[in-house]
C-alpha cells in the first residue's frame, strides 16, 4: 500500500506570528526611592539631579508625610507614606526597624496597579542614577523572566557579613515584573521568618533565595561602601556602563573644591552628551616623551611621566578607604593598587572643566584642567616632560550603541598641538 505524504500547512508549524516588542525604555520602569522625613530636605536635591518629570514613573516612599512646595511638585517624583510595619518582628541589636518598611517598597509599588510595567528599580534618596545606562542594562534582559539585577559591595567584609548573592540597595537593584508579583505573594510571610537580619536589602535577598532566584550581577551599580576620595575608582572604572553612585554624603565630592551637589551638576554635562561613554577609560602613549595618558571620559585625565603597561593602569588606585574601619587593601572586593609613595612616579591629574557638542562634526569636546601637580627637586627633570601641560582637550564622537557590542576600551591617540600648555587627544 503506497504511503501518501501530504504537504505540511506552514500555519500549523507557526501558529502565531512573532510579536516584536518595543525595546525597554524609561516608561517601562517604576522607581521606588527609600527616604525619611528627617533627611528629606537635604537629600531631595540629589533625586532632583537625575529625575525626569513627565518621562519617568515612580514614588518616594517615606516614614512620615512631608510637605511639597511648587518646585518639588514640578521636579520630584510623588511622595507616599509606607504602610505600617510595626507588627513585624525586628530583632537585630544594632539595626533599625525601618529596614522592614523599605524592604516592602517594591511590593507596595506593585500594588498600585500601574500599567505597562517591566521593571521595578529600588534606590535610596542618596543614590544618583545614570538613567540611560540603567535602561541599557535592563534592555539586555527578558523582562518576562524572573530577574533580580544589581551589584554587591566594594567591601569584601560587607559581602561576607551580608551575601555575595545580594544586590546592595543603595547602589540600586532591579526586579522584573513577574518576579515582583511572585515576591509580593510571599514577602510578608518571608519577612516574618527573618527577624534577625539587619537591613532591607538582605530581607529582599532572603526572599529571593526562597524563590530560587540568584543575583544577576551588573558592576555598574555602585553601593560605594567606601570612605574618602573615589577618584581612583572612577578614573579606572570597569568596562561596564556606569549606572549609579551611592553614599553621596559620605564620600568626598567627586570633583575637587566644590560641594557634592555642584560636583554632580558638572558630571551631568558629559552625561547628557554621551552617557554610554561616561567614565570609560582609554589609555594612550607618547613614546617620544615617554608619557602614559589615562582618560576617564567625562571625568579625568592622568599623565604619567613614564611608560606604564595597560594592565597596571586599568587597576584603580587606592585613593579611598574601606567601609570597615582599619581594614587593609585585602578586604576590597576588587583589585586595587597603592598610591605611589614616590612623588616622581605620581601622575599629573586633570579634572573635567566643561564639555560641548559640535553638531557639524558630530563630536564632543571635553576640557580637563590641571588639579594636582607634584614638584620635587629630585625629579624635576623627569617631570618636565609634562610640566607645561595645563589642560587636556579630548575629542570623541558619541556612541549610544557602545554597549551593543563586545566590551573594549576606546582607542586613544595623542594629536599634535600648537600650544605647549595644551594636550589634544582623540578617542574612537
Amino acid at each position: 500500500m503506497a504511503l501518501t505524504i501530504n504537504p505540511v500547512n506552514p500555519k500549523i508549524l507557526n501558529p502565531k506570528t512573532p510579536v516584536i516588542q518595543e525595546k525597554t525604555n524609561l516608561h517601562h520602569i517604576i522607581f521606588g526611592i527609600a527616604a525619611s522625613k528627617k533627611l528629606w530636605s537635604h537629600r531631595k536635591k540629589y533625586i532632583r539631579l537625575w529625575w525626569r518629570p513627565n518621562q519617568m514613573r515612580g514614588y518616594v516612599w517615606l516614614d512620615e508625610p512631608v510637605r511639597y512646595n511648587r518646585e518639588d511638585n514640578n521636579t520630584l517624583p510623588p511622595a507616599k507614606v509606607s504602610s505600617d510595619t510595626s507588627a513585624f518582628p525586628y530583632k537585630h541589636k544594632t539595626g533599625d526597624g525601618s529596614a522592614i518598611r523599605i524592604s516592602r517598597i517594591v511590593s507596595e509599588n506593585l500594588r498600585l496597579g500601574l500599567k505597562d510595567v517591566r521593571w521595578f528599580v529600588m534606590g535610596d534618596d542618596d543614590t544618583f542614577f545614570v538613567v540611560e545606562n540603567l535602561v541599557r542594562v535592563l534592555e539586555k534582559y527578558d523582562h518576562n523572566q524572573f530577574y533580580y539585577i544589581g551589584a554587591t559591595s566594594e567591601s569584601h567584609i560587607q559581602n561576607i557579613l551580608f551575601s555575595y548573592n545580594m544586590g546592595f540597595g543603595g547602589g540600586g537593584f532591579a526586579i522584573s515584573y513577574p518576579l515582583a508579583k511572585a515576591l509580593e505573594k510571599i514577602q510578608d510571610k518571608c519577612i516574618e521568618r527573618y527577624p534577625s537580619l539587619y537591613g532591607s536589602d538582605d530581607r529582599i535577598q532572603a526572599c529571593m533565595a526562597e524563590l530560587g532566584i540568584p543575583l544577576t550581577k551588573e558592576v555598574g551599580f555602585h553601593q560605594l561602601d567606601l570612605y574618602g576620595n573615589i577618584f581612583g575608582l572612577l578614573s579606572a572604572h570597569p568596562l561596564k556602563p556606569l549606572v549609579s553612585l551611592h553614599h553621596l554624603d559620605l564620600i568626598q565630592p567627586i570633583f575637587p573644591n566644590v560641594a557634592q551637589f555642584q560636583a554632580l551638576e558638572r558630571f551631568k554635562v558629559p552625561e547628557k552628551l554621551d552617557s554610554a561613554g561616561l567614565v570609560q577609560q582609554s589609555i594612550c602613549y607618547d613614546k617620544s616623551k615617554k608619557l602614559t595618558v589615562s582618560v576617564s571620559w567625562g571625568y579625568s585625565v592622568q599623565i604619567f611621566t613614564r611608560m606604564i603597561r595597560a594592565r597596571e593602569v586599568e587597576i584603580p588606585v587606592r585613593t579611598f578607604l574601606n567601609w570597615i574601619r582599619g581594614a587593609d587593601f585585602t578586604t576590597f572586593a576588587f583589585n586595587t593598587r597603592p598610591v605611589e609613595g614616590d612623588p616622581c612616579r605620581r601622575p599629573y591629574v586633570y579634572v573635567l572643566s566643561n564639555a560641548l557638542y559640535n553638531r557639524s562634526t558630530n563630536q564632543t569636546a571635553s576640557e580637563y584642567v590641571r588639579y594636582q601637580a607634584y614638584h620635587h627637586p629630585k625629579c624635576t627633570h623627569q617631570m618636565d616632560r609634562a610640566a607645561n601641560i595645563q589642560r587636556v582637550m579630548v575629542f570623541k564622537k558619541p556612541n549610544p550603541h557602545l554597549w551593543d557590542q563586545a566590551p573594549r576600551r576606546n582607542c586613544c591617540r595623542i594629536l599634535p598641538s600648537k600650544k605647549n600648555e595644551t594636550m589634544l587627544i582623540h578617542l574612537e
